[in-house]
């Protein structure tokens, strides 16, 4: 999740001579604004890099520049005003609009498929092991939600077991420690605790709940508005990168270009990639459909919503009809 300047502007100035200054001066400054994308380092958002590599914006007619943050500080820019769109996922693209930064998520990148897990320490062998344990995650993210998923699945509630807040990038230790029998946690810290605990494994992870984590690429009603072709564009673009991933022929050039930007080998990030599952355009239009179950995005997210209000990340429950617009898929 890198910015623009707009240099070209007087020259095509200079060649609009004959036309009114003020007409010139506006259109070409709205032509020469790239679109503005926060991305992070997730698979589904890193993919992006494949087209930024192979340069298949220009061919598709679209002018855009990605901007590389963490994931909190890509939300922040968006919230900002400096990034026309943001990769979040989908409970966090909630988030972002309750706090003022209205947005519309316009493509499904993928769903979590394994990259999210509860780790247990040795021992520990499912989630009904944890009752009545100490279990650190981050309060309020992804996986927490993904514990109380879990929980429910194994008939059990959030009360029957001790949660401790812990910041993601510390569960490795926190686990290591010996205070925790098991650990909320994505990747790459899920990998990390792996290692550093010998015998600790995955007691549940996100693809035993596919749609319960959808990643999308969410946009500000302004820019949606103003350049609907060129996001339709990015959409087209999107379809190929997947393909590229996904082909047997060419995922070994992709994996080197998004282990690169990761500063990963190929073989470290092949293994996230696999806990990722990239969507089609198609796949992602048919997740656009209106349903009750993690299958809809529309059920997924009002998922998440009752989960952000039950902790408290905001009060009132957001209307998800403003925030979901498959239009771009038509």
């Amino acid at each position: 999740m890198l910015f623009n300047s707009k240099g070209s502007s007087f020259k095509k100035l200079i060649i609009a001579a004959s036309i009114p200054m003020a007409f010139a001066f506006s259109n070409v400054s709205h032509a020469a604004a790239p679109l503005k994308i926060a991305y992070s380092d997730w698979p589904g958002f890193v993919a992006w890099q494949v087209a930024i590599d192979k340069g298949w914006f220009k061919e598709a007619g679209v002018d855009v520049k990605f901007d590389w943050f963490d994931y909190g500080a890509s939300m922040d820019a968006f919230t900002a005003g400096k990034e026309d769109a943001v990769f979040v996922t989908n409970g966090d693209a909630l988030v972002v609009g309750s706090g003022g930064a209205k947005n519309t998520m316009i493509l499904i990148t993928d769903y979590s498929n394994g990259n999210d897990m509860i780790i247990g320490k040795p021992g520990v062998k499912s989630l009904k092991d944890l009752k009545g344990k100490k279990v650190g995650t981050e309060l309020g993210i992804v996986d927490h939600l993904l514990l109380l998923d879990g929980l429910e699945k194994a008939g059990m509630t959030e009360s029957d077991v001790k949660l401790v807040n812990t910041k993601i990038n510390d569960t490795p230790q926190a686990l290591a420690a010996g205070d925790l029998a098991a650990i909320g946690v994505f990747e790459p810290s899920a990998s990390q605790a792996l290692k550093l605990v010998p015998g600790s494994k995955p007691i549940y992870t996100s693809a035993q709940s596919p749609g319960l984590i959808y990643d999308v690429l969410t946009v500000s009603p302004a820019s949606l508005s103003s350049r609907k072709e060129d996001w339709k564009k990015l959409i087209g673009v999107w379809g190929k990168v997947v393909a590229y991933i996904n082909d047997p022929k060419t995922q070994a050039d992709a994996i080197k270009i998004m282990s690169a930007r990761d500063g990963l080998t190929p073989a470290e990030y092949g293994r996230f990639l696999k806990g990722t599952r990239l969507l089609s355009v198609e796949e992602g239009k048919a997740a656009y459909v209106k349903g009750d179950d993690l299958k809809s995005l529309w059920g997924s997210t009002k998922n998440a919503d009752k989960f952000n209000v039950k902790n408290a990340i905001y009060k009132t429950p957001q209307d998800i009809g403003k925030f979901i617009d498959p239009l771009l898929y038509k």
